[in-house]
């Protein structure tokens, strides 16, 4: 199995469909004049998938055919609350191979529908992620199609890491400026996990910042234990950063130096940052992503730039109304 290294993110950077490489980075001016330093923004929802998922699914399932464990007939299963299963169904079609993914009763319709129109066969069972993630260990196990796991597959946190990889050969030119800290929104920790691990490996890394929902902090507490630790619930309005159960493997990577610290943000301060940020960006931004704005946000100061990752702006029709939190 492969290790999430850096020569290892180097050397699949070039391996992923130029569709979603090389994301649009920038220092906003609008959110600079927000907290008084320079913020960088990466900017990962202009692709077919509209996330930053489709870097580390490609390479996942492209390695599980070259395998030969996947194929016209024997396919992929997978629990996803939206972006993950996008970013599988988008490379099972490009190759070939079919797809079943697992989603919450509650998850995203707009996702549902994205990952259907995407060749996915889609089935909502479940009250939350952590249930729909069962189901489908129960459906690979009962089939013999092969169990996708997100965080768990180190192909998904080594796609993560090229983002830290456009990061940091754009500081190295001088196109960006060095970063003090990067936010970056933690689910299940996959994404954190190779951005930090890339990070490392380069002379004046930045601080690596997770951010986690108050009402699913399942995570963070696993983090600062340095075991995994499941919360009885998941609740926030961010979807995709709605998990109650760790992955352990992504776990391991988290506590292995390569996170320097989480927060907590809480719901109103989510919805609050999503919304100033799509203003300022502009660009449409899902909730989850939103939150790693509002870590920045309920920050006392800022002494030097900070970067700040948009990980994807899939989001319903009435996500954002007036009538949701503020």
């Amino acid at each position: 199995m492969a290790s999430v290294t850096a020569d290892a993110i180097r050397l699949a950077h070039r391996r992923i469909p130029s569709v979603f490489r090389d994301s649009p980075q920038f220092i906003s001016e609008a959110l600079s004049e927000r907290i008084g330093v320079p913020v960088v923004v990466k900017l990962e929802t202009p692709n077919p998938i509209g996330s930053f998922k489709g870097r580390g699914t490609w390479l996942a399932v492209s390695e599980l055919l070259a395998a030969g464990k996947v194929g016209e007939r024997e396919g992929v299963v997978v629990a996803s609350a939206g972006n993950f299963g996008q970013g599988v169904a988008y490379a099972g079609r490009a190759m070939g191979i079919p797809v079943i993914v697992v989603a919450a009763t509650t998850a995203n319709p707009a996702k549902v529908a994205a990952m259907r129109r995407l060749g996915a066969d889609v089935r909502t069972v479940g009250e939350d992620f952590d249930a729909a993630r069962q189901v489908a260990a129960d459906l690979a196990a009962g089939s013999g199609w092969h169990l996708l796991v997100d965080g768990e597959d180190p192909w998904i946190s080594i796609g993560a890491g090229t983002i830290g990889l456009e990061l940091s050969d754009a500081m190295a030119t001088g196109d960006l400026p060095a970063l003090d800290r990067f936010y970056v929104p933690v689910g299940n920790g996959a994404l954190i996990g190779g951005i930090g691990t890339w990070f490392r490996s380069t002379p004046s890394a930045p601080r690596v910042i997770g951010v986690q929902a108050a009402g699913a902090p399942a995570m963070m507490l696993s983090w600062r234990e340095r075991r995994p630790i499941e919360t009885p619930s998941a609740e926030t309005v961010a979807d995709g950063i709605a998990a109650r159960v760790p992955v352990p493997a992504a776990l391991e990577l988290m506590i292995a130096v390569v996170v320097d610290e989480m927060l907590l943000v809480d719901d109103d301060q989510i919805v609050a940052a999503t919304r100033e940020m799509a203003v300022a960006v502009p660009a449409t931004i899902e909730l989850a992503a939103g939150a790693a704005w509002a870590a920045v946000r309920a920050a006392a100061s800022h002494t030097a730039a900070i970067g700040v990752l948009v990980t994807g702006g899939n989001v319903a029709p009435d996500e954002l109304s007036d009538g949701e939190r503020s």
